[in-house]
């Protein structure tokens, strides 16, 4: 069975396209622009073409990353399903995180461009026509080699020069899922889901003050938090529809530090 991977050399594509290959699927990862997408059939796509740091310096990539090449698979690829990867950030300013609800956004706010241009590609997903389409919000995704342009990538880096220094308030706190678990659930829910909108997180809180404490006992580094920098609150993501479909479970959050800590040299 074919599977095609849109974005598959970033650091969820890449896990998932190892998880297919060890699944026993044929995985196809086309090169950027790549037109033969359109001249042979895909068979089940994983669209994970995405920005995520550095989308507020780069607006047009972002749009067209999350909405204008979606635009073109979705009206013109043969295909036996989709699955769009979004984010759990769209949920910033809701008080539920049920898949359903309403969401509010700001247009005014640069930071919301990554949260609407989600929502307009998970849209277009829905109003497609399309079958055997759906979409995965994904919360904070970590594992070995996903790099330190995130949190706790960024931490972890600053762990190994010895010095960790956070700038965000100690007490801030979000849901991290680890790769595996993620990957795992992208394919189960893009072969045998039954609904077309799910939440793909760990449904737990970690504050920034457990990652301190667990890299600096693990490595030894020093750690300087500022009390008075900024508190950041993110909403406890609903999971309810995992666990009911698919009796998800995640990996507990001590296990995911410490495969984290053995893999230290991954991060750049």
């Amino acid at each position: 069975m074919r599977c095609t991977v849109l974005g598959g050399r970033g650091f969820i594509g890449q896990s998932l396209v190892r998880h297919l290959e060890a699944e026993g699927y044929e995985v196809w990862v086309p090169e950027r622009d790549d037109s033969s997408v359109f001249e042979k059939p895909l068979g089940h796509v994983f669209y994970c073409i995405g920005l995520t740091a550095d989308f507020r310096s780069r607006p047009f990539d972002t749009v067209r990353a999350h909405v204008a090449v979606l635009a073109g698979i979705l009206e013109k690829a043969s295909f036996d399903s989709l699955l769009y990867l979004s984010s759990t950030r769209v949920y910033a300013r809701s008080e539920s995180t049920a898949e359903e609800g309403a969401l509010p956004v700001l247009s005014a706010d640069p930071s919301d461009l990554y949260n609407i241009s989600k929502l307009m590609g998970e849209s277009l997903c829905l109003s497609s026509g399309r079958a055997g389409v759906r979409i995965a919000r994904l919360s904070n995704v970590v594992g070995p080699s996903m790099g330190s342009d995130n949190l706790v990538g960024h931490l972890v880096k600053e762990a190994r020069s010895g010095k960790i220094r956070l700038r965000t308030h100690p007490a801030s706190a979000k849901d991290y899922i680890f790769i595996d678990d993620a990957v795992g659930m992208l394919r189960r829910i893009a072969m045998q889901g039954r609904e077309r909108i799910y939440n793909v997180a760990s449904g737990e809180q970690m504050e920034h003050r457990q990652w301190l404490t667990a890299l600096s006992g693990f490595t030894g580094c020093t750690v300087e938090a500022d009390e008075n920098a900024p508190f950041q609150s993110f909403p406890v993501i609903d999971v309810g529809r995992m666990k009911r479909e698919f009796g998800f479970e995640p990996t507990p959050v001590s296990e995911v530090v410490q495969q984290l800590l053995k893999n230290l040299d991954t991060f750049n």
